[in-house]
Formats: C-alpha cells, sequence, structure tokens
C-alpha cells in the first residue's frame, strides 16, 4: 500500500525510512512529565515505511492539507482511530522534538492537529498512517505524514474486525432553507458510493444544525432535518436506495470539541456487515 499522494500545494522538504522494532505512535493526546513521554494511549510498535516533511505553499493553508489525507484515508477504508486539535494534542514542542524529530514542526500549541488512521490490507497486515500539522509563530505551515507497516498480528489500539465495519465519517457542510448547498467534493461521493456499494451496508446519516440566535431549537432540529431529507434524495440520484438509508437529526442538541466537526452539517458514515 504506498503512502497518501502527496497534498498538491505543498513542497516536500525530508523524507526520512523508518524502520525500527519499537516506533512510538500515539493514540491520545501526549504529555510530558518530568521529561518523559506520557500519554493514555500510546504503543511502540514494530514498523517500516517512511516519514516526510512538508511545507504549506502560501495561497494555502494546512487545514486543507490535512482534509486532504483524510479523504485519502477514507478512501482506502481506514479508520480514523484518533484525532485532536489545538492545545487539546498536547505541546507542539514534544510532538515536534520528542515524538517526531523535526524541530520545524514546532509550532503553535493552538494551531495544531493529529489524527491517526489505520486499515488492515488483504494479507492481513495493519497500516498506519500518521498526519501532524502545525502553523509556525511565523506563520510557515508545516505538514508530517508517516506511513508505516507492521507485521500480521501486530495489535494496534483501536483497530479490529468489529470497528472496521464503520466507515466515515465525512462532512457535509449545508446551507440553505428551501432549497440546500451541499459543499462536498466529487472524492467525497465516489467514497460513499463504494462503501455503500458493499453488500450488507447501511449509509446512516446524521443531520447537526447550528442554533441561530433567532431560532427555536424545534425551528433548528427541523432544519436539520430537511437537510438531510434532501441530500437523502441526492444520494437516492447517485444509485443508493432510500433503503439503505437511514437519518438520525441531532440538530444541536449534540455538540462535537472538533473544529472541523461544527455548524450546519450532514455527517455520513456507512455500517457494514
Amino acid at each position: 500500500m504506498p503512502p497518501p499522494e502527496a497534498f498538491p500545494e505543498a513542497n516536500l522538504e525530508e523524507e526520512v525510512t523508518i524502520d525500527s522494532p519499537g516506533h512510538l505512535i500515539l493514540f491520545s493526546p501526549v504529555r510530558e512529565i518530568n521529561n518523559e513521554i506520557r500519554s493514555a494511549s500510546m504503543a511502540r510498535l514494530p514498523v517500516k515505511g517512511v516519514g516526510q516533511l512538508y511545507e504549506v505553499q502560501r495561497g494555502a493553508n494546512r487545514e486543507e492539507a490535512r482534509d486532504h489525507y483524510l479523504r485519502q484515508l477514507q478512501a482506502r477504508g481506514a479508520q480514523v482511530l484518533f484525532e485532536c486539535s489545538g492545545r487539546a494534542c498536547g505541546r507542539s514542542n514534544v510532538w515536534a522534538n520528542q515524538i517526531f524529530d523535526q524541530s520545524e514542526l514546532y509550532g503553535r500549541d493552538t494551531n495544531q492537529d493529529y489524527l491517526v488512521g489505520g486499515s488492515i490490507d488483504e494479507n492481513g497486515q495493519p497500516w498506519v498512517t500518521l498526519v501532524y500539522t502545525v502553523t509556525r509563530g511565523n506563520n510557515r505551515e508545516f505538514v508530517w505524514v508517516e506511513h508505516l507497516v507492521a507485521p500480521q498480528g501486530t495489535g494496534i489500539p483501536g483497530l479490529g474486525n468489529e470497528s472496521a465495519r464503520i466507515k466515515g465519517p465525512i462532512i457535509v457542510h449545508w446551507q440553505g432553507g428551501i432549497t440546500f448547498q451541499f459543499d462536498w467534493t466529487a472524492a467525497d461521493r465516489r467514497v460513499i458510493n463504494d462503501w455503500a456499494g458493499e453488500e450488507g451496508a447501511r449509509v446512516i446519516l446524521t443531520a447537526y444544525s447550528e442554533l441561530q440566535e433567532d431560532e427555536s431549537f424545534e425551528e433548528s432540529m427541523e432544519r436539520a432535518e430537511k437537510a438531510a431529507d434532501s441530500l437523502a434524495q441526492v444520494l437516492v440520484k447517485s444509485g443508493i436506495s432510500e433503503s439503505l438509508q437511514t437519518t438520525i437529526t441531532v440538530g444541536p442538541a449534540v455538540v462535537i470539541p472538533n473544529p472541523d466537526r461544527q455548524g450546519d452539517r450532514v455527517e455520513l458514515m456507512v455500517i457494514t456487515r
């Protein structure tokens, strides 16, 4: 399984070969206590692979880079095993100098994010991809990508057959009230159709809305429900019948502490047999 295709608006600064019997991978925020790295869920795994350092070009941003890699992981059917953003990830200094050994990644604690994606290939080998992005104090933005394979049977925290049945979410932001506009790419649509094509697959549409100052809770829920119904019809036109879809309306009732999962949106997930 080759590394994810590079974000097109970034320049490769460095590439390193990774071949380690105990490579440190974190599946929860990092902490430093008495000069020791601490994390609620971390593992030292026997892996081989590559680490790549990119600088994002002016005119693009690290959020676009992160979304680029996330879409590729989703297209491969990978699970997101952990993700964090901002100070919730811990100190950027620790990620840069003690986790990744890349001083260029030392930036602002408030302007960083990290995700771990995992999958198991047809030979039973687990693959793990790490993506870390950060904005430095001089506003230069960097991306670090590690793409790693472990021996067959290696246990990866959170990666298992049961959780592999759940694919997504793909976030589709929406606008409108009577007619709706959906912000998603052709690649997103292809991914959903591929997932939904598996035998026994069910597509889950979870509709969220942001409570406006001039509307009631019920009105906000109604907006979310209508948006989900509209997107459901779009899916029908792409070949995913209503019988394969389930809609859950959440509206403004649940707030997820992730900057990418805010506002008016429908989150698409697929559950397979």
